[in-house]
């Protein structure tokens, strides 16, 4: 009797075989015969239901005939949750040149609950739409393992249960053995514990109390558990992170006699990019200048195939919460040995840039080297020693090194203007904690010149190490930033003329067109509306081994470089950069460029991951601080309109909450989706998208970030009498109520 194949045997044949996906032909190949094909039938279903395998190839091409691109049941993984709650889907083993397209999945996102990273198996069809060419009907959700629960205990008598946060988490019931002194109410985290118990529900054990759920500590580890972000590390990735070895002087250029500085925001530990500039002394650049950017050498520390690196790739990033960092690696690398420290001698990989007077790039050198950086300021430390207040450690470098800095961005800001990338400006919301982690207040983030100094810089450095790696012909993970779909320009166009404003049709879309619609906007004080209207109809950014330019940039060729102790993109651009000048090790490996594209797409999946988990934290924050102010009336926007509603951002706090379309009375609303407004069937009144609004707080719910308004004026006027009244949904509650009693009746027996 042969051996039994393992999965990995079976997936490297079929890798090496892709015309031979027949169980006949596999089985032939591990010479498998009357019951061992049992064990095979088991691990292909396995594989198929993880999405590894999928039919044979007679199969494969027959169906491929019928739809085009897609068999007609494909794994699909979510690619992207769109402002209406709609989801797109990708297929997961996607093997072709050409980019993926987008599956709408046509079911409501409530019948199947999915996140970002998701898969499911699917039934695909081709439509003739012009905002997606297929749609997906889902057959049945593909299961990750959980290893942890986080839910609410409720206390039952002689055993408890575990009401998970996620909606689509199932009860589990805890023994009384296994509560671990949690209370009734309390959000805890919990691990399976044993099979299913005689009540059918799933047995598990507390590990962890975490206090009341709405708690302000709690926020955090709620988003944390939704979108499967892992928080801790391995021993292994622990061990190898502090035995990281010390860098070597030879072969990098000492670069410490320049006063390189530090600019980020207050309370930064994690120092990865630093600068210094300086006029060309070059008489034939009179007026440009040399721009140093020098990014900590992360590639040295994390070394390709390791425990340290695997964990780095599958976070992908960072994650930012208000009360904590989720970070991509351990501290004793993130704030110590990869932080270019004040005073301390670093490894970076650094560039300098040339640039003339009109800031266009004329040039530019990498080199792996040592710098010392002189001073770690904050950005508004900056910004008040350029404004006349320096403060003492601002004032010895004011003219010798801050003011140099200024003048070579003055330059840039000049080639900015007529590049003329996309000039939005979305303000950014910080939650102001005291040492309790109480909510205090909620603030926007001021934008200084100062940040806009260091963002052009990176843009420069990020620039030449893109271009950099295609003149060399090295592998490069590109940031894409796709041209809009032609169905959300017309739409946006559609938008701007409701309002008298113009778009030009019959030319190639450029960036400078959209700046000039939202020139126009401001002038007639419909800024919002186009703002919110434009940022709707861009596409969202992802990481392509393939370069297909970067449109809200308008630069042809663009990669992330300078963030590698926060984004696993910077440090594949770092290696590539390593291998291409020949500097030694921390290079990219042969077996790194052949998963490049798996690379690519796993990154992108875990940056709109942990943008989730940010955003849907921030609501739950917001929810708690306005929990205290229910009655109260707000000032507020329109910003969105779908089926069930409106949703209104406050002006005082960024907190965007619904208008429900209940919540407007009898009269019904039709959804205008390409000018972005509700319109009332009988009176004609208009919600749009950008409009001016008073709302109510009606309703919060912290633990799902959930905010409910009551609606009483637009644009200054009284939302009119008619729809003061009970709401269609309690009438139709009542009127199911109503049957559903009239259903439960016993019926008279038969005599």
């Amino acid at each position: 009797m042969s051996m039994p194949p393992k999965k990995a045997d079976i997936l490297a044949w079929i890798s090496a075989n892709p015309k031979q996906r027949d169980k006949r032909d596999i089985a032939k190949a591990f010479r498998l015969k009357g019951s061992e094909r049992t064990v095979l039938n088991r691990i292909l279903n396995e594989l198929e239901s993880e999405g590894k395998f999928v039919g044979s190839q007679k199969e494969t091409d027959d169906r491929e005939k019928m739809i085009g691109k897609f068999l007609p049941v494909s794994v699909l993984r979510v690619s992207e949750i769109d402002e209406n709650g709609d989801l797109f889907l990708q297929p997961e083993n996607w093997d072709r040149k050409d980019k993926p397209p987008r599956i709408l999945m046509v079911v409501r996102p409530d019948e199947i609950p999915l996140g970002l990273g998701d898969q499911i198996l699917a039934r695909v069809a081709s439509v003739l739409n012009q905002e997606h060419q297929y749609e997906a009907r889902p057959i049945r959700r593909i299961e990750k393992p959980q290893t942890k629960i986080l839910g609410i205990y409720r206390s039952k008598g002689t055993s408890g249960r575990i009401a998970p946060i996620d909606k689509s988490g199932k009860e589990w019931r805890v023994a009384k053995a296994d509560e671990n002194g949690a209370n009734d109410g309390e959000l805890v985290e919990a691990i399976r514990s044993g099979p299913k118990s005689r009540m059918g529900l799933p047995q598990a054990r507390i590990i962890q109390c975490l206090g009341n759920p709405s708690a302000q500590k709690a926020i955090s580890s709620i988003a944390i558990h939704q979108h499967n972000i892992e928080d801790t590390f391995s021993q292994q990735v622990l061990k190898e992170a502090k035995l990281s070895t010390d860098y070597k002087l030879i072969g990098r250029k000492d670069l410490c006699h320049l006063p390189f500085i530090t600019i980020d925001p207050d309370g930064a530990r994690d120092h990865d990019d630093a600068v210094f500039a300086q006029a060309d002394s070059d008489p034939k650049n009179k007026g440009g200048f040399l721009i140093w950017v020098a990014i900590a050498d992360v590639a040295h520390y994390v070394r390709p195939g390791t425990a340290l690196d695997q964990t780095a790739r599958q976070r992908g990033n960072s994650t930012y919460f208000p009360d904590r960092v989720v970070p991509m690696l351990p501290e004793v690398l993130s704030a110590d040995l990869c932080s270019l420290r004040e005073g301390a001698r670093r490894p970076c990989l650094a560039v300098c840039l040339r640039i003339d007077s009109n800031g266009n790039k004329i040039g530019h050198e990498f080199y792996r080297a040592i710098i010392c950086s002189v001073a770690s300021l904050t950005y508004e430390e900056v910004q008040h020693g350029v404004e006349g207040t320096p403060n003492d450690k601002v004032l010895p470098l004011l003219e010798t090194v801050i003011r140099p800095l200024y003048n070579a961005y003055s330059a840039l800001c000049i080639e900015r203007q007529k590049r003329q990338p996309l000039e939005l400006e979305l303000p950014e919301r910080l939650i102001c904690l005291n040492k309790s982690g109480d909510v205090t207040g909620v603030k926007f983030k001021d934008r200084l010149d100062a940040h806009k100094l260091i963002e052009e810089f990176m843009i420069l450095a990020n620039v030449a190490a893109a271009e950099c790696l295609v003149d060399k012909r090295e592998p490069c993970l590109f940031r894409i930033h796709e041209e809009p779909e032609k169905a959300k320009i017309e739409a946006l166009r559609d938008t701007a003329q409701s309002v008298g404003l113009n778009l030009a049709k019959g030319q190639v879309l450029k960036t400078k067109h959209l700046n000039q619609l939202l020139r126009q906007a401001e002038k007639q004080k419909e800024a919002e509306l186009l703002s919110m209207s434009t940022l709707r109809a861009m596409t969202q950014a992802y990481y392509s081994k393939e370069n297909f330019g970067h449109f809200g940039l308008a630069l042809r060729a663009y990669a992330h470089f300078t963030s590698p102790i926060r984004r696993y993109a910077d440090l594949v651009v770092h290696r590539a950069l390593i291998r291409a000048h020949k500097w030694g090790e921390g290079g990219l490996t042969q077996e790194e460029e052949a998963i490049l594209e798996q690379t690519s797409d796993q990154i992108s999946i875990s940056e709109r991951r942990s943008m989730a988990a940010e955003r849907d934290t921030l609501d739950r924050y917001l929810a708690i601080y306005l929990s205290q102010k229910i009655g109260n009336e707000f000032s507020g926007r329109i910003s969105g309109v779908v089926k069930f509603g409106v949703f209104v951002r406050l002006d005082e706090s960024g907190a965007e909450g619904l208008v429900p379309i209940r919540s407007l009375g009898r009269e019904y609303f039709t959804l205008e989706k390409k000018l972005n407004r509700l319109v009332g069937a009988e009176s004609g009144f208009k919600l749009s998208l950008g409009q001016n609004v008073t709302v109510r707080l009606a309703e919060t719910t912290s633990e799902s970030g959930g905010i409910i308004f009551e609606l009483l004026t637009v644009e200054g006027s009284t939302v009119p009498s008619r729809f003061v009244g009970k709401s269609r949904l309690k009438k139709r509650g009542a009127h199911q109520n109503k049957r559903k009693s009239k259903k439960n009746r016993k019926k008279p027996l038969k005599k």
